[in-house]
């Protein structure tokens, strides 16, 4: 069955998709939320195909993948996203700081996940549809002129040593918290 048709122009999609249930082979009725996920920088072409596995699990709408991080089609990707690279949609974007200005004009809620003074744990924040999460590279994280950017940043408390999770599973970690307030 083919994907439910979006104008990505316009980011608006239908308001109710039909999906194939896995389960009983007849169909589930879901509500569309737009939720998207921004990339920036993001090296490992391991970590992008991660990401797209990820997403699709969690109903993401669509990827942007900005700067210098690796696009599709690549058997590194592949190797990891097991498809998903073809079932989640996604645009590359060479200036981060353009697409987010395009997207709140059309009043997607830009949310940064990052560490930061400013922000507030992923359990404690209330998504708001549209929405974009923006993540950043692994080593750097997101520079200042793009958190400027956000609505809100919010992060995952680390309780051992390390002072971050891999961004494939920080991302994992605050996709499925922002799926679960969907509206079905």
């Amino acid at each position: 069955m083919a994907a439910p048709a979006y104008d990505f122009q316009n980011l608006s999609p239908p308001l109710v998709a039909k999906i194939p249930s896995n389960r009983s082979g007849g169909f589930v009725k879901l509500s569309i939320f737009m939720f998207y996920v921004i990339c920036h920088n993001i090296r490992s072409a391991y970590n992008v195909g991660s990401i797209f596995r990820t997403a699709d699990g969690a109903g993401v709408t669509k990827i942007f993948l900005c700067g210098y991080t690796p696009t599709p089609p690549r058997p590194d990707i592949a190797k990891v996203a097991l498809g998903a690279e073809k079932s989640v949609p996604w645009e590359k974007c060479s200036q981060t700081w353009r697409l987010i200005e395009r997207l709140k004009k059309q009043g997607v809620q830009i949310i940064a996940l990052e560490q930061h003074p400013k922000s507030v744990f992923y359990d404690k924040f209330k998504p708001r549809f549209p929405l974009a999460l923006i993540l950043g590279s692994e080593v750097k994280g997101l520079p200042k002129s793009i958190l400027r950017r956000c609505s809100e940043i919010i992060e995952i408390p680390m309780f051992g040593e390390k002072e971050s999770l891999n961004v494939s599973v920080a991302f994992g970690v605050a996709a499925y918290q922002i799926a679960k307030f969907r509206k079905s």
